[in-house]
């Protein structure tokens, strides 16, 4: 049973005049912050691994839903990021979800090549710290 909080991805010839009432709703239900943007969650559909963190405003969204591709705003560049526009590492979105505040999106994809970070790594929490330091 598909909870109200998720929208399964078809991809949509424009989102701007053909979108959907489920669509519409999922995207006025998100809470974006100050500087018009909501954080991402890329999480790994198969595996459940969870791959990078990023940042969309309305019109990546939009964009995502219009693709069944993720794109995320870069704040450093401040532009619209098609993820894998120059590696190739694209992320097919299965489902996106919003959390229970609507202030964060969790993105369900299938990371191409399984590469989802920009060093090379599958994702970008390589990195471990382990608070029980006797480990």
């Amino acid at each position: 049973m598909e909870s109200n909080n998720s929208v399964k991805i078809e991809v949509m010839p424009d989102t701007k005049t053909n979108m959907s009432p489920t669509d519409q709703a999922f995207l006025e239900a998100v809470t974006w912050n100050d500087q018009g943007l909501v954080p991402v969650i890329a999480q790994e559909a198969d595996s459940g691994d969870v791959l990078m963190m990023a940042w969309m405003n309305r019109d990546a969204l939009l964009e995502t839903l219009r693709l069944g591709e993720a794109v995320y705003w870069t704040r450093s560049r401040q532009k619209l990021w098609h993820k894998g526009e120059e590696s190739g590492h694209t992320q097919k979105v299965k489902e996106i979800r919003l959390d229970c505040d609507g202030d964060t999106i969790l993105l369900l994809v299938e990371q191409k090549d399984g590469i989802a970070c920009h060093t090379g790594a599958h994702s970008c929490f390589f990195r471990t710290f382990y608070a029980d330091k006797e480990k």
